[in-house]
């Protein structure tokens, strides 16, 4: 197994991170909370949707995460 103790970019944190055009940002900005907020919902669908479930809900989530991976996706390239 391999074992991950200490990871390096070498470009410093700042309080900055990359969005997917390569810009920098704040981790302040509200784009990067929406990230959080999106990643923390498509996380708790995957996890109900691990339960039985009425016919057709388990469906429903799939859709609703795909949704939500790609307004991840959107999120993380600035207007342009």
């Amino acid at each position: 197994m391999v074992r991950l103790t200490k990871i390096y970019t070498r470009l410093g944190d700042g309080g900055e991170t990359h969005l997917g055009d390569m810009s920098r940002t704040s981790k302040a900005d509200a784009r990067v909370a929406a990230f959080g907020d999106v990643d923390e919902t498509n996380s708790a669908i995957g996890v109900a949707a691990t339960h039985d479930l009425p016919a057709g809900i388990g469906e429903k989530l799939t859709r609703i995460q795909n949704d939500l991976f790609d307004l991840g996706a959107d999120l993380c390239v600035p207007d342009g």
